[in-house]
């Protein structure tokens, strides 16, 4: 199990915290749309964010972030579900701002003024939509600041991705903490001194450190028990029959214009980078089969 999440919780159920490893994914991810240094920290902190809000669902359920900042990078997407699968994309991936006090500066690629959407598919006959402004543009914050806001759950989250100029990633991963009611002050305040004491995600990945070393020194203490340690991958969902049914959505006058007008289309996916193509064949097939079908209520 390369990357992977494991999720605890106190023994009188008063926190729970969640911790992973996400450096392959978020290799493969930033490999796929070749992103600059800045960017892939952007981008590899919000695949990781997605995975541990991913891990807080139920079964068959779905989450997407949106960062949406005024600075260059524009737009960071990530979708992840609650079986440790993720995807995203960033709008802008060769933006290259130099380094802000030593660090690279996620926060001014982004944005300082924007919006954070989180959507949820919890398989309800309408998904559940959240939406703050950013924080700080740094994507931990914004993340915990939307907990905080819109479920009104305090939460600590810490993301980290560290590239090499060479190598590439060579650590990602990031923690969740969330006080539950009835909040236990004296635990929280706790925990909370021990984040303040704990170095960056990725010098705790670099030293050899687990997510349960991570766990470990949070809770130092602390008695927990852990409930789950779960796989984490990318994987993108689409598909030649999603795209397909994607051309279909347009509606028959756009198809048959598609058809007339052009020898090929090719439709590219954002997520994985997976280019369909479908001949003037394909497409005039697609327009064939929508001419079959009966319009609504026709018997």
């Amino acid at each position: 199990m390369t990357d992977y999440l494991v999720r605890v919780m106190t023994r009188f159920g008063t926190v729970r915290a969640l911790a992973c490893v996400t450096t392959t994914l978020v290799q493969d991810v930033c490999r796929r749309h070749g992103t600059y240094p800045t960017p892939c920290v952007a981008l590899g902190r919000a695949l990781t964010g997605g995975a541990l809000m991913g891990a807080l669902l139920k079964t068959g359920q779905r989450v997407a972030l949106k960062f949406e900042g005024n600075g260059p990078l524009r737009k960071v997407v990530v979708e992840a579900d609650s079986n440790g699968t993720v995807r995203g994309y960033v709008a802008v991936p060769d933006v290259d701002l130099p380094p802000r006090q030593g660090k690279i500066d996620v926060a001014g690629a982004l944005g300082r003024v924007g919006l954070l959407t989180v959507t949820k598919d919890l398989r309800l006959k309408e998904p559940y939509q959240g939406v703050v402004g950013l924080r700080s543009g740094e994507i931990a914050e914004d993340l915990a600041y939307y907990l905080a806001e819109s479920e009104q759950v305090p939460s600590a989250v810490a993301l980290g991705v560290y590239v090499e100029p060479e190598a590439g990633v060579a650590a990602a991963g990031g923690f969740l903490v969330q006080s539950l009611p009835p909040a236990d002050g004296e635990m929280v305040e706790k925990i909370i001194r021990r984040i303040g004491d704990a170095p960056p995600v990725t010098e705790f990945l670099r030293s050899g450190k687990t997510p349960e070393g991570m766990l470990e020194f949070l809770f130092d203490g602390i008695p927990y028990e852990t409930l789950e340690k779960r796989p984490l991958a990318f994987r993108c969902t689409c598909s030649r029959e999603r795209v397909e049914r994607a051309i279909v959505a347009l509606g028959r006058e756009e198809v048959a214009d598609l058809a007339a007008k052009q020898e090929k289309a090719d439709v590219l996916c954002e997520f994985c980078r997976e280019r369909y193509e479908f001949s003037r064949e394909d497409v005039e097939r697609i327009l064939s089969e929508m001419a079959e079908e009966k319009p609504p209520g026709e018997s």
